[in-house]
């Protein structure tokens, strides 16, 4: 399966050389100079990925995400030139799978599209295999692991391609309590001090969406100096 890249970025010179990257990796490659363009072309389905700017023109790349993840899980990966922790938290609280800051190297922007689609196929693949569960139920939730959506009281939650694999981590088994970095390792590979954040920010996202009270939650416990669980309700 030939994978295809939306690179939604309004500067030309940065689109030629990832698309001259990303060609040279064997991935297909669409680009969008403005937010607007860019979310018609993800509606129209076939992409596998996006790497997105923050400051394009029209609609730009964090209200790009905010409307992809009305619909979609896809992967979305940003590269901007924003590089204050406060940009990054943002992005990620909307619904990015990553961040990587302007000046990039190119090959190290492959190997991100290549780890996160690794993972997010390679997930799938293994939750849909025959002998497993289609669908985990833990009180109101419900994840259904063959099309990766997951449901409380019956009603879809949207969530990103990353929280959905924390989420499914937890959810297969529940009561065990993860570190931090075995949950990083179903997301991003290897875990670094950098890192930690990034995790929190991620749980948090996943508890304003699945807690009733996100403050007092009820499925995803923090067990302090380790890590975290989910409870069977």
């Amino acid at each position: 399966m030939k994978h295809t890249i939306l690179i939604a970025e309004d500067d030309r010179d940065i689109t030629e050389l990832l698309t001259l990257y990303l060609t040279g990796a064997e991935f297909a490659v669409q680009s969008a100079a403005d937010g607007e363009q860019a979310l018609e072309i993800i509606r129209a389905g076939g992409i596998s990925l996006v790497l997105a700017d923050i400051m394009m023109p029209g609609l730009n790349g964090y209200e790009l995400i905010r409307q992809v993840r009305t619909f979609s899980n896809l992967p979305i990966i940003i590269l901007s030139a924003k590089s204050m922790d406060t940009d990054k938290v943002l992005g990620l609280d909307i619904g990015a799978d990553a961040y990587l800051t302007k000046p990039f190297n190119a090959l190290e922007v492959v190997a991100y599209v290549k780890a996160a689609l690794r993972r997010y196929y390679r997930l799938g693949a293994e939750t849909a295999a025959p002998a497993a569960p289609h669908t985990i139920t833990l009180g109101a939730l419900e994840l259904d692991t063959a099309s990766f959506i997951l449901r409380k009281n019956g009603e879809i939650v949207p969530l990103t391609s990353t929280e959905l694999k924390i989420l499914a981590k937890l959810m297969h088994s529940p009561g065990r309590v993860f570190t931090k970095a075995q949950l990083y390792e179903c997301v991003g590979g290897a875990f670094y001090e950098s890192d930690d954040n990034t995790m929190m920010v991620h749980i948090s996202n996943l508890r304003a969406k699945i807690e009733d009270d996100p403050a007092k939650p009820q499925y995803i416990k923090t067990v302090r100096g380790l890590g975290y669980k989910i409870e069977n309700q």
